[in-house]
């Protein structure tokens, strides 16, 4: 019996490759779109390069974690087909959205946020779109507390966070006007596994933050005051499963 050639099969699995390939950025950009027509602005981010950045600044202290223009700020849109102007020009480059416009996110320490996330379920909370930023950080998306013409009108709050104050901020951060935060999905670094996902999708409605700021403080209290105690629980295994796309799964996200 003849044996079939390997070039053939070499072609048939180059043929596989290529179509998964192609079904995946077709996800990746279903995901992309539908934060859009949630009405959260994006802008294009740096994606990592091995252990490094796109970037190519040496040191760069964010690697895949920060807006490639410094106009990230006016570039932020909702607009499809620019959208897929940047995807089209830069396939593997990572999004953030520009926070305070249309929403604020709330950014907790992974722990408290599986708490928070429980206690809310429990509690029968509407609580919108959540994701979780490998590895330690979980992210509630809510209604913006908006900006006033009057400055005055506008209320402070210590936990406001902006990009280049997130170290001190180690556990609750609010980011609203001036900050920004990677959107799902996206890549960080092989030195960490994971990405940015989806617990809750875009499509769920943003709730008014302080609807959860009560449970969401109380789980950064307790994840405190356990981290003062000799011996420390581990994280609890939280019954959220990261939200997928009906178009599948993305690779890599």
């Amino acid at each position: 019996m003849e044996r079939e050639s390997r070039f053939p099969r070499w072609l048939r699995r180059g043929a596989r490759g290529a179509a998964a390939g192609a079904a995946a950025a077709k996800a990746r950009e279903n995901l992309l779109l539908a934060v859009a027509d949630a009405g959260l602005p994006l802008a294009p981010a740096a994606h990592p390069q091995g252990y490094g950045c796109s970037c190519e600044r040496i040191g760069c202290p964010t690697p895949g974690r920060h807006p490639v223009s410094l106009a990230w700020q006016t570039q932020a849109t909702t607009d499809r087909d620019q959208i897929l102007r940047w995807l089209r020009a830069d396939p593997e480059c990572n999004f953030i959205t520009a926070t305070g416009r249309t929403h604020d996110v709330l950014d907790l320490p992974a722990v408290a946020g599986y708490t928070a996330l429980e206690r809310l379920a429990g509690e029968n909370v509407d609580i919108g779109p959540v994701a979780v930023a490998d590895p330690d950080r979980v992210l509630f998306f809510t209604a913006t507390r908006g900006t006033p013409d009057d400055e005055d009108e506008w209320w402070p709050c210590a936990l406001d966070c902006h990009p280049e104050s997130v170290d001190e901020h180690p556990g609750l951060r609010w980011h609203c006007r001036g900050s920004y935060v990677l959107v799902p999905p996206s890549r960080v670094p092989a030195a960490v596994e994971g990405g940015v996902r989806w617990l809750r999708g875009p499509e769920h409605p943003l709730p008014e933050p302080l609807m959860l700021l009560e449970a969401l403080t109380d789980a950064c209290g307790g994840l405190a005051a356990e981290r003062q105690q000799p011996h420390g629980s581990e994280a609890p295994h939280s019954s959220f499963r990261p939200w997928r796309a009906q178009a599948g799964p993305v690779q890599g996200a």
